[in-house]
């Protein structure tokens, strides 16, 4: 039996004024985890920005459970849990308040699962502080504790293992792979960027952009 499509493109492409980034992608991706993997400047980021909304394809159609980006852009955007890794629009925010903003986006938001998820990134010691009082590494890390709590639809996740530690990167790896062999018991697709795919997670999909 085939898994139903969740996350589907048709046709994407992106482009620069002064160069293309990518062609003609189309993609059906059901529940579980999608990698990306590429070399720096093949177009990760610009991918999981298009597919998040953030950057508008050069040509090419999106949908989340059959919303269509260039139809319902509000409905669209919001199944999607997207935070770019270096913004800081939270950073006013505490990490409690942080993951109340993304419960009030979601409403499958898990607080049972926050506790976990903050000791397994080594966030506890910092869980009232406010962002901007954060490591980079310990912002990333409050953003990936909001996908993993969100229940989002589509979760997209650019380069998650960057400025992380050892361990983080662990608990993160484990935290997909549970995702990755849950597959359609749990609606939502994960897609992540990386440069090489981590042989740990049971990837459904693998976009090569190419080194």
């Amino acid at each position: 039996m085939t898994s139903p499509t969740i996350l589907q493109a048709t046709d994407l492409s992106f482009s620069y004024p002064d160069h293309e980034v990518f062609k003609n992608i189309s993609l059906a991706l059901p529940a579980g985890v999608t990698v990306i993997r590429g070399g720096d400047g093949r177009g990760k980021t610009s991918l999981i920005r298009v597919l998040a909304g953030e950057l508008k394809a050069s040509s090419g159609q999106l949908a989340i459970n059959g919303v269509r980006l260039d139809e319902q852009a509000a409905q669209y955007k919001q199944q999607v849990y997207y935070v770019d890794p270096r913004t800081e629009a939270f950073d006013q925010l505490s990490v409690p308040d942080y993951f109340a903003s993304v419960k009030a986006r979601f409403p499958d938001f898990d607080d049972a699962a926050l506790p976990e998820l903050l000791e397994g990134l080594s966030l506890t010691p910092h869980a009232e502080k406010k962002l901007f009082m954060l490591s980079t590494g310990s912002k990333r890390k409050v953003y990936l504790a909001g996908a993993f709590a969100a229940g989002a639809a589509v979760n997209l996740l650019d380069d998650p293992f960057a400025s992380l530690d050892k361990s983080s990167i662990n608990f993160v790896s484990e935290v997909l792979a549970g995702f990755a062999e849950q597959g359609d018991q749990s609606p939502q697709v994960w897609v992540a960027s990386f440069y090489e795919t981590p042989a740990e997670i049971a990837a459904r999909e693998i976009i090569d952009l190419g080194d």
